[in-house]
């Protein structure tokens, strides 16, 4: 006499009916058809990992960069903003003067790098309102302004005290320059 068992094969809802724990032809597909969903289930949770792992990774580049920030033009600032800001990181630039003359290296390379990208900002969102024929001479105030400034930040890490001075005479000059014209 043959007894018979039920057996509950894995990831299907379906009973098969074995005799003696032996498979039969029916269990036999339906365990390879198991297998073949098990393979899809992990691709698909291995594509899931994935693209997770490289969204958190994009989003985490924004933190890693920290001190540099890639952003030309405020999001939401707007050209009243910009021209209220420009006094004040314009001062803050020229502030840098008392810390150079205390010889104070790093603190003024601080507040140089924090002024002078406010002022960036502010400086590039007016000039991108302006119209086309205008563009072209405030973007070359512009670049001798910044130029200088990356000039001096380099002098001052170099402890070039001679250079500072000239590099900040010229940053006084350049924002003389840029602030008449806008």
């Amino acid at each position: 006499m043959i007894a018979l068992r039920p057996v509950l094969v894995p990831y299907t809802s379906q009973t098969l009916l074995t005799s003696h724990g032996k498979p039969t032809l029916m269990m036999k597909q339906s365990n390879e058809m198991s297998e073949k969903k098990l393979v899809y289930k992990n691709r698909r949770v291995g594509i899931l990992v994935i693209t997770t792992m490289a969204a958190s990774f994009s989003s985490s580049l924004n933190n890693i960069a920290c001190g540099l920030d890639l952003r030309m033009v405020a999001p939401d600032q707007t050209i009243e903003e910009a021209k209220n800001g420009i006094q004040n990181h314009a001062k803050g630039l020229l502030q840098v003067k008392d810390l150079i003359e205390l010889k104070a290296w790093r603190e003024a390379q601080k507040e140089l790098r924090k002024s002078s990208s406010l002022l960036k900002q502010d400086i590039y969102t007016i000039i991108q309102a302006k119209p086309g024929n205008q563009r072209q001479n405030l973007r070359k105030l512009y670049f001798n302004l910044f130029n200088s400034v990356s000039k001096l930040d380099y002098a001052a890490r170099d402890e070039d005290e001679p250079k500072v001075l000239q590099c900040y005479d010229k940053i006084v000059l350049a924002l003389n320059e840029i602030l008449s014209e806008l």
